[in-house]
């Protein structure tokens, strides 16, 4: 059975920060749920109730238009290798675009280095409750490398088509929802 806490432990930030990969889902009012797997070398623990990463441009723009919808945003961490483990870090989130004050305070504060090709926005997630549980059923898998093809494609359309491409692809939800872009 799950255990509920109010906020992350230092077990679970450990965890958490040694994870490849995490799972966003979202939701608002009659929206479908969207789950979007993310890499954790875009995600900062902040503190024991704050987790963010930096977004980057992809096909749709759901989770920003959930949260800016005021819906339910849920990050899921999964033991893929070492002891079965999963936690859930339930809460709202805001969302700060590229090259506002907000954004760029964030990136500067936690993301060291220059900004990577093609970062929209900074989701920032409110923790409200987390979430450990088993993960018996979790299969084993092994991680091999990064892809680097999302940051090709983005370089290759620069900054001004990549712009085009948020306002025309990122404008909504595919429920309809404006989406911060």
């Amino acid at each position: 059975m799950g255990q509920k806490f109010p906020c992350m432990t230092p077990a679970h930030r450990t965890f958490i920060e040694a994870q490849k990969i995490f799972f966003v889902a979202s939701a608002a009012g009659e929206s479908r749920v969207n789950v979007s797997p993310k890499s954790t070398d875009e995600l900062r623990i902040i503190d024991e109730k704050t987790a963010i990463y930096r977004d980057l441009t992809g096909s749709g723009n759901e989770t920003a238009a959930h949260a800016a919808a005021g819906g339910g945003v849920t990050f899921m961490f999964c033991a893929f290798d070492g002891p079965p483990n999963i936690v859930r870090l339930y809460g709202h989130a805001r969302v700060f675009r590229h090259s506002t004050p907000h954004y760029d305070a964030l990136h500067a504060e936690h993301f060291a280095g220059p900004e990577r090709i093609g970062s929209r926005q900074i989701i920032v997630l409110d923790v409200e409750l987390v979430q450990a549980s088993c993960g018996y059923a979790v299969p084993k898998f092994a991680y091999v490398e990064e892809r680097p093809i999302l940051d090709k494609w983005a370089s290759d359309r620069g900054p001004v088509r990549l712009s085009l491409y948020r306002r025309k692809e990122n404008a909504k939800s595919i429920d309809g929802l404006p989406a911060p872009r």
